[in-house]
């Protein structure tokens, strides 16, 4: 699995011009899941995540957690995150999972989130979304459970 993690003030998320979900402070989470990928990779990337100390404590040191901060999350399905460029112009998507395995795991994602973090919005798995966000930093983190 890989996330595109960006710190955020406030982040949304809107299909056909309706918000259907926003946060405060906290984290955007752009979610990919892999063809290999299992609720294994699900645990370990919600929990390097949710571990992260990316906030300012009072002597502006990253030095806090999400919990530490009541930080939010938005978590928005992303398979573009699997592009692979290497070849022409034209992105392959064939790393990613199949759409069926991918909104399993993402909702999978997703329940572990809300069993942890007070206020947890989603997007919609396969929808055309508009996501806005307000960075804070900007601060942005890559992860990818085949390199955890």
């Amino acid at each position: 699995m890989r996330a595109l993690i960006q710190r955020v003030t406030s982040a949304s998320v809107a299909i056909e011009n309706s918000v259907r979900g926003s946060i405060g402070k906290g984290y955007l989470v752009l979610l990919g899941v892999g063809q290999d990928d299992a609720e294994q990779e699900a645990e370990l990337l919600f929990n390097k995540m949710y571990g992260l100390r990316i906030f300012e404590d009072e002597r502006g040191k990253t030095n806090l957690s999400l919990a530490d901060v009541g930080g939010e999350l938005l978590i928005v399905s992303q398979f573009t995150l699997y592009a692979d460029c290497k070849k022409g112009r034209r992105p392959s998507f064939t790393n990613a999972a199949p759409p069926k395995q991918a909104e399993q795991l993402y909702e999978y994602f997703v329940s572990l989130a809300r069993e942890r973090v007070a206020h947890v919005a989603t997007g919609e798995f396969g929808a055309m979304m508009e996501v806005s966000l307000v960075n804070d930093g900007p601060f942005t983190i890559w992860l990818d459970t085949d390199e955890l």
